[in-house]
């Protein structure tokens, strides 16, 4: 029985949405250009920065995936925050690829990748990564969907998971196309405030009323070792640990809602300081739903606990936060996913945009044009999104399945944006080699999991070895290609010569 009370807990949440919404809505006026509705003049300050990369990379998506790693793996389960943490440490702090990055002024990585390897490049790159961030982002709204019914405890029949899934839509959707870039980053700051105050207070709930040692002897005793070393567990190991290394520094150095907030910087040095300090927060963005996940583990008996352990969470927290709380917790969240949301709607909006159709609008289309069209392709990305996350029969793990799916074209433009920046004999054979060889593997993973014929095999391979695999041939296609081109021109010369 869930303790959300309608009469308490509903007007908490209602008042939260109405705040939101109204601010939201009213930066729209501020919103005259393209650059203002994609990266919002490049005025943000270190501060807000801080807030809307946090908002934005934790969402109801996240803290379900984390709190299943802590509800599976235990503490081991908080290993690609780790991971995270320090690539963007390192990445901050050196200025690796987003210094040279932020100082080209474009607003988005194709368009770096036009300046080195050309237009067919760039193309292709933006073809990449909007179906790779697309498909990543396609089970949002269902499980968010599925996390409010279950925390709230609504009635399947009164009111079921589609019609939950399009009220989060509509209200993202409304406030993102009427301010862009301008309405994410203000509404995100209200949201990481809200956010933050509701991780804290369910989190000391947890760690009073359970206790840190439970948590930990909970672990021991079902997860063993494993649960504290990912090399150890039976089901992790070192594949596991070096495909979160992998995907978490090239998401670091190339996914686009990162990026987004660098380009959006006022300046080079207050993208990396945004780097720099927002780094820890990857930590406790898995580390804190990833306690709540435990927490599930250690109180749950045996018929309360879902057959999916997804779902372990939600249903511990109905029955272990308080009335009042509870509204607390809601407005968290909802504020973590309408965040997380618009803003990656916004993203993949700015890419389809300035790259994927820049050859019919360069320099042709008005700005009230080029609004009209930005807030166009956000709005059927959430029609994309609606009818993907309905359809999509999501097997395994969350997490894993965003890995794999982001691996489409973080495998293949981290190579690239390396190989634009610090290598001088990269050239367009290499890049197209690295994007096809680093989309090939991921997506053939995705399909063969869901043929019942080829789900043996693509089980026994597993998401880390395939995954460890795309970014090895996207690096090796990148040096491959790029050296052919380099000798059968220079043969070429000596024929002609």
């Amino acid at each position: 029985m869930t303790h959300f009370s309608f009469w308490i807990d509903g007007p908490i949440v209602g008042v939260y949405l109405l705040v939101t919404m109204t601010a939201g809505i009213f930066v729209r006026k501020y919103v005259g250009k393209v650059e203002h509705f994609l990266v919002a003049g490049r005025e943000m300050d270190v501060f807000l920065g801080i807030a809307s990369l946090a908002a934005t990379e934790f969402g109801i998506v996240t803290c379900m995936y984390t709190a299943e790693a802590g509800y599976k793996y235990g503490f081991s389960g908080a290993t690609p925050g780790i991971c995270q943490a320090l690539a963007m440490l390192v990445t901050g702090t050196t200025g690796f690829c987003i210094r040279p990055l932020r100082d080209s002024g474009v607003l988005t990585i194709p368009e770096l990748l036009d300046r080195r390897f050309g237009p067919q490049v760039r193309w292709a790159a933006g073809l990449v990564i909007v179906l790779g961030g697309l498909l990543n982002m396609g089970v949002f709204l269902r499980i968010g969907g599925e996390f409010l019914v279950l925390v709230c405890g609504l009635n399947s029949s009164t009111f079921p998971l589609e019609w939950m899934m399009t009220l989060l839509l509509v209200m993202v959707t409304v406030y993102t196309i009427l301010g862009g870039m301008l309405s994410v980053l203000v509404t995100d700051f209200l949201q990481f405030v809200v956010m933050s105050v509701g991780l804290l207070v369910v989190t000391i709930l947890v760690l009073t009323n359970i206790g840190w040692d439970k948590l930990a002897a909970t672990v021991a005793e079902r997860h063993g070792p494993g649960g504290f070393n990912p090399f150890v567990h039976p089901e992790l190991g070192w594949s596991y640990v070096l495909f979160q290394a992998l995907v978490t520094t090239a998401a670091v150095l190339t996914w686009q809602t990162s990026i987004a907030r660098v380009l959006a910087a006022k300046d080079t040095v207050t993208g990396q300081r945004i780097y720099t300090r927002t780094s820890f927060f990857f930590v406790c963005r898995f580390l804190i739903p990833g306690l709540w996940g435990i927490a599930a583990l250690a109180v749950l008996s045996g018929e309360q606990t879902p057959n999916n352990p997804l779902y372990a969470m939600p249903t511990f927290l109905s029955q272990f936060v308080p009335v009042g709380v509870m509204g607390l917790l809601v407005a968290a969240m909802l504020a973590a996913d309408m965040s997380t949301d618009s803003s990656y709607m916004l993203t993949w909006g700015s890419v389809i945009y300035n790259d994927l159709l820049a050859p019919w609008h360069r320099d042709r289309w008005s700005e009230s044009a080029g609004l009209a069209c930005n807030r166009f392709i956000v709005a059927a990305i959430g029609l994309f999104l609606l009818g993907y996350g309905l359809w999509y029969p999501l097997k395994g793990n969350v997490w894993d399945y965003l890995a794999v799916t982001g691996t489409i074209y973080l495998s293949s433009i981290s190579t690239l944006l390396i190989a634009c920046c610090y290598w001088p004999r990269a050239n367009n054979w290499g890049a197209f080699a690295a994007i096809a060889a680093g989309a090939v593997i991921p997506s053939a993973f995705l399909v063969l999991e869901q043929l019942s014929v080829t789900s043996p095999l693509a089980k026994q391979v597993g998401p880390y070895y395939s995954g460890i695999a795309a970014y090895v041939a996207a690096a090796l296609a990148m040096v491959v290609g790029s050296l052919l081109k380099v000798l059968l021109k220079r043969d070429k010369a000596k024929e002609q010569g």
